[in-house]
């Protein structure tokens, strides 16, 4: 889908922009197979896709299992891999610690060998342990806590930067392009927003922003006015949540609603287009600190017309680091040559240089993807817009 080569057996440049047709056939093949037809023969390769379909947050993990059929289609289409196409297995996690160890096990019987998806860290924490007692890979597209590779596993790995270096970077933003002297910070109580939110307190601290709020509000309700004229009253020149799109659409609308006039930013988890189908207009304006989304990746541009055609729309912000995640892990199974997952994993930790349709892939010794990058984006007009980035020596500068 970019113009780089992939790397596994027969995906050259040609096949990388081979018609949408092909895909599109090569897609349906992939979908249409009936659980465990062909695995029974030993003809597929398994990879098991973690998300959430249901809740709040199924339209990210629709997005998610869109992208890997999109990277599954094309490498399908170029021959697959070892001589076997590989068969995606979806299972829905809910975004729910419980229900994940569930979704996590039924991969896990379902004789996955490796594992490429995952959107919300409470979930993908107690999916990380199931798959590492089976000894099974798991590459995360979307998952950001620190913890995902602070735990030991050698077999947890990441196609997205981590929270520790999105919350120093928001803070940066902060202090550097805003010039805020006074900031409160909003989670939902989440894994993944919690953690976000104490790594840009502390950054904030730091840099000598004077912290006037950091609490959490509860995810679901319908009026979180009283959480922001409470905020209000304290005066910050911004408001930073760190929860997800959903509640983060409610409270820019209210935010707006009640008159306040001060910057609003959001995290990571606040750049699904959702967010401004609930804010309206309100959100025109809002800032959100994000890995680069494909329409702003210059090795993209072929995924997010492929992923248009197939789909109907436009990718959401994680589908690209899916069709990585499943690139990648395509990718170690043809140098381990093997569907073994212990080799698997092997030939993970070996990775370097990696084309993906976000930039170079290699992992460090944690796991953890090298050369993470975060960007902020801007609302306006509808639809997100770049914004500002920084360089190599950490100097800001206004993105095209």
């Amino acid at each position: 889908m970019n113009a780089q080569k992939n790397g596994c057996p027969g995906a050259d440049r040609g096949v990388r922009h081979m018609p949408i047709r092909a895909i599109t056939a090569a897609l349906a093949l992939l979908v249409g197979l009936a659980p465990g037809s062909v695995q029974s023969q030993g003809t597929t390769i398994k990879i098991g896709v973690p998300v959430p379909l249901s809740g709040s947050s199924a339209n990210a993990g629709t997005d998610i299992v869109n992208g890997a059929k999109l990277a599954a289609a094309r490498i399908n289409a170029a021959g697959g891999v070892l001589g076997k196409q590989i068969e995606l297995v979806p299972e829905d996690d809910a975004c729910d610690a419980q229900t994940a160890v569930q979704a996590a096990q039924k991969l896990v019987d379902a004789g996955v060998v490796a594992v490429a998806g995952g959107y919300c860290s409470s979930a993908a924490l107690p999916e990380s342990t199931t798959f590492h007692r089976a000894g099974i890979p798991y590459v995360l597209d979307a998952s950001t806590n620190p913890q995902l590779t602070e735990m030991g596993y050698d077999n947890v790995f990441r196609t997205i930067g981590r929270d520790d270096q999105q919350g120093p970077f928001a803070a940066s933003f902060m202090k550097d392009v805003l010039h805020a002297k006074r900031a409160a910070v909003i989670d939902d109580n989440t894994t993944y927003s919690k953690g976000l939110a104490q790594n840009t307190v502390e950054a904030l601290k730091k840099n000598g922003v004077d912290v006037v709020y950091a609490n959490s509000i509860t995810p679901g309700q319908m009026d979180y006015s009283p959480t922001l004229t409470r905020v209000a009253s304290l005066k910050p020149d911004v408001i930073y949540y760190t929860g997800y799109f959903s509640e983060a659409g409610l409270m820019v609308k209210e935010a707006r609603q009640l008159g306040l006039k001060m910057t609003l930013m959001g995290g990571d988890a606040t750049n699904d287009p959702t967010l401004m189908k609930t804010a309206g207009p309100a959100a025109d304006g809002m800032i959100i600190t994000t890995a680069p989304l494909a329409q702003f990746l210059s090795g993209a541009h072929s995924y997010v017309d492929d992923y248009t055609k197939a789909y109907g729309q436009g990718p959401g912000p994680y589908s690209v680091y899916e069709y990585d995640a499943v690139g990648v892990t395509a990718k170690a199974i043809a140098d381990a040559k093997s569907v073994q997952p212990s080799a698997i994993t092997a030939a993970l930790h070996k990775m370097s240089g990696y084309p993906g349709a976000t930039g170079t892939i290699g992992f460090n010794a944690k796991g953890d993807r090298n050369k993470a990058v975060y960007i902020t984006i801007i609302v306006h007009n509808d639809k997100f817009e770049p914004y500002r980035r920084q360089d190599a020596e950490g100097h800001w500068a206004a993105m095209k």
